[in-house]
């Protein structure tokens, strides 16, 4: 194959096609049009000898082919891109910049607040945009551009993302101050299975890992109150008799009465940092793992 006769321009594409599955969206990605797009991709097939992608009900599946040079592909790309980056110095003073991260509701109540601060005098025109991208579709996005962080539990073993551990935390039973079992240091079983208990998860059904634990027991809490965020409970706990399982720190952020839990065998809850390797040497984006990582070891000293 040679160089010289091939549009360099036309791997571009082929990413942008293998990341959205879609013509027309990467048309959009790429600021050209559809037959644009399929007018490069099909001379990606006769340089290549191969349809590269075929049309499904799912969209555009890769052939196997295609997911042999992906990471070849994405890696070239990325030393152009790092040619071009590592010319730029990213002042954080002067950056005008919005970073798009994914996260729970938990997570920005314990890391926003505090990174904010940090940023306020180190980069004072940095924006956050915060949203919960779904964790199958969390590296799609990474890859796209569409965000440029995600913090969630490391289970996302896609290989073009990079992560490293932000946050660790403990389950607590957690209450307001004045609760009735809020006078003890320590909880029997029985009294935690007996209070009324409130469960956060993003699921519509399942169980967390207090109740995995308890199920092997044969046991089960009286939950009362299921809902996707921790913030909502905050306010029901202070107006009622209520109780969470929730993280040590969000206890103590609001001011919560918090006991170690009567159960054994409960993991510690780790969140990590991810992001994609073709934006590993981006003097931006490290620059802001950086200050999210530091803003987490402060968080981990308090």
């Amino acid at each position: 194959m040679n160089l010289s006769n091939i549009d360099l321009n036309l791997f571009i594409v082929f990413d942008a096609i293998y990341t959205e599955g879609n013509l027309t969206r990467a048309g959009q990605i790429m600021g050209i049009t559809q037959p644009a797009a399929s007018n490069a991709l099909s001379r990606l097939r006769i340089t290549f000898n191969d349809p590269l992608f075929i049309r499904t009900a799912h969209g555009m599946t890769p052939t196997p082919l295609a997911q042999n040079i992906i990471t070849p592909v994405r890696n070239a790309l990325q030393l152009l891109r790092g040619s071009v980056q590592d010319s730029r110095v990213f002042d954080p003073s002067q950056a005008n910049k919005t970073f798009r991260l994914s996260m729970t509701d938990l997570i920005e109540d314990i890391l926003l607040p505090a990174t904010f601060q940090r940023l306020s005098t180190q980069a004072p025109n940095i924006r956050i945009e915060s949203l919960l991208a779904r964790r199958r579709d969390t590296a799609k996005e990474l890859a796209a551009g569409h965000l440029d962080f995600a913090i969630d539990i490391p289970l996302n073993s896609d290989p073009q993302l990079l992560h490293t551990k932000l946050l660790e935390d403990s389950y607590v039973c957690a209450m307001r101050q004045g609760h009735p079992l809020a006078g003890h240091k320590s909880l029997t079983l029985q009294q935690y299975l007996n209070a009324q208990h409130i469960h956060i998860s993003s699921r519509r059904s399942g169980l967390g890992p207090v109740d995995l634990a308890l199920g092997k027991m044969g046991l089960q809490r009286n939950i009362v109150l299921r809902s996707q965020h921790y913030l909502m409970a905050h306010t029901v706990l202070q107006n009622t008799d209520l109780t969470i399982t929730a993280p040590a720190h969000f206890a103590a952020r609001h001011g919560l009465h918090s006991i170690e839990l009567p159960i054994a065998g409960i993991p510690t809850i780790e969140s990590h940092l991810f992001w994609h390797s073709s934006a590993d040497q981006d003097p931006a984006n490290r620059w802001m793992r950086e200050q999210l990582l530091c803003v987490a070891k402060q968080l981990a000293a308090t």
